[in-house]
């Protein structure tokens, strides 16, 4: 049973305690629905913050969580959707960011422009 602070997230809170996984599914997702997502520059800065040794636990908690619910192949509204199906993966997101933005630096972003710049092909 979900207690009130998950509000039903368990899976992708499960899935943020394997970083690796997190950090492996993370790049094959993004590389397959990049182009349909406006708000990737913000997701990649996020995971840029994650992975971060300088960024706080807790923050990188936080990240993490969000970035498991963006690569959980089930959501509340499935991402093959047109135009809907991101906007859940969207909403936890900048949930997220908002609660941790003051941890994302200039050079997470910096970081994020670079590999949206080049393409996904050199990133991971």
């Amino acid at each position: 049973m979900a207690t009130e602070h998950t509000m039903g997230f368990e899976p992708a809170d499960r899935l943020a305690k394997d970083r690796e996984s997190v950090r492996r599914r993370f790049w094959i997702k993004l590389k397959r629905v990049v182009a349909q997502l406006p708000f990737a520059e913000d997701l990649l800065a996020a995971y840029y913050c994650a992975f971060d040794k300088q960024t706080p636990r807790h923050v990188q908690a936080t990240l993490l969580g969000a970035l498991a619910y963006f690569i959980l192949p089930f959501d509340f509204i499935p991402d093959m959707m047109p135009v809907l199906g991101f906007t859940d993966d969207a909403a936890v997101l900048a949930t997220a960011i908002r609660l941790v933005a003051s941890h994302i630096t200039p050079d997470h972003r910096e970081a994020a422009r670079a590999v949206l710049k080049r393409g996904l092909a050199e990133a991971e």
